[in-house]
């Protein structure tokens, strides 16, 4: 359904030249420096997948959408969406995608939120009927019954928001691309978001492309994760694919009834990292080692009375790609 190859975006910038000579010559002859934003990126998105497009502030996150929406033209490689460039074929290509950027809404400030949905829902020219039908679905899924005759500028973020995935899905479009839909909002607002997000793509069967920095938002929604850095791509697969590949330790935590008899670290295959009177911290690579394996040899050093396994935060994960 979506197809990158070889995605490259450079944007060029002014050089500030200090002095008063040097700037009066820029008047005459400016000279430019150029950042490449996105470097020969390529993946490709099947009908009915939700991805996360995750990286730093800077990575590329947005450029890359922005070419992917035809917002921007690509210095060089090749966005498809449905086999239709969304820079040569934009009207085509726009009916199918339905957009939401997090810190911008698409809806107009001073009206009304039914009053913006009208204009859109003539804009892409659906039916009477047809909007009529989806906009009933939209306000009972995203709970908008007391908030259409509000103006825009009187919502509060959560409800912006909830209003913004509304204006996003009217025409009813097969694919929709979310920069920082939950940026700012509160837990509850959050969970809201996200429990729509999930309708759409279980139930609707919808393909979801989603760039946030809220590592909950990645985990709670998306079976695939795309990891970018610098403006290339780091990591492009599952998260537990991610977690093994990074090889953090599992952590686990066993306590004994009695004395416990712990044998000289360095005949170990794993770590002991912390021992408090009857109970042990134990770092080890899953990878490497079977929880099992570890299980059978620190059963050994006492009466075993519990333990508790704790997987690497994603966020920590995540930071170590970065790196």
């Amino acid at each position: 359904m979506i197809t990158v190859k070889h995605l490259r975006k450079t944007f060029q910038s002014p050089v500030i030249q200090e002095g008063m000579v040097s700037g009066l010559r820029t008047l005459f002859s400016r000279q430019y420096k150029e950042k490449e934003a996105v470097r020969d990126v390529s993946f490709e998105i099947e009908t009915g997948e939700f991805v996360g497009y995750i990286g730093p502030n800077g990575a590329g996150k947005s450029t890359t959408i922005k070419m992917l929406t035809g917002i921007l033209h690509p210095t060089s490689g090749e966005v498809l969406i449905h086999g239709k460039s969304p820079q040569k074929q934009r009207k085509q290509v726009v009916r199918q995608l339905g957009v939401v950027f997090g810190q911008r809404s698409q809806l107009w400030w001073d009206l009304p939120v039914k009053d913006s949905y009208e204009i859109l829902l003539a804009m892409y020219r659906v039916e009477a009927a047809d909007a009529h039908r989806r906009l009933g679905e939209l306000t009972e899924l995203l709970d908008l019954k007391e908030i259409l005759d509000t103006p825009v500028r009187k919502l509060s973020l959560g409800q912006r928001m909830r209003a913004d995935l509304a204006a996003s899905m009217l025409h009813d479009p097969d694919i929709l691309f979310l920069d920082e839909p939950t940026i700012g909002l509160d837990v509850v607002a959050k969970r809201n978001i996200r429990g729509f997000l999930q309708t759409l793509n279980r139930d609707f069967g919808k393909t979801i492309l989603l760039t946030t920095h809220d590592m909950d938002d990645i985990e709670q929604l998306c079976p695939r994760v795309i990891v970018i850095n610098h403006g290339q791509i780091g990591y492009d697969g599952s998260i537990d694919e991610l977690r093994d590949r990074i090889g953090l330790p599992t952590m686990m935590k066993v306590s004994y009834r009695g004395a416990i008899q712990v044998p000289d670290s360095w005949e170990l295959p794993f770590r002991v990292i912390a021992q408090e009177s009857n109970r042990l911290t134990i770092a080890c690579n899953r990878q490497e080692l079977k929880a099992m394996d570890v299980l059978r040899i620190v059963s050994s050093w006492g009466d075993m009375d519990d333990v508790h396994m704790e997987e690497p935060e994603f966020e920590e994960v995540i930071q170590n790609v970065y790196l």
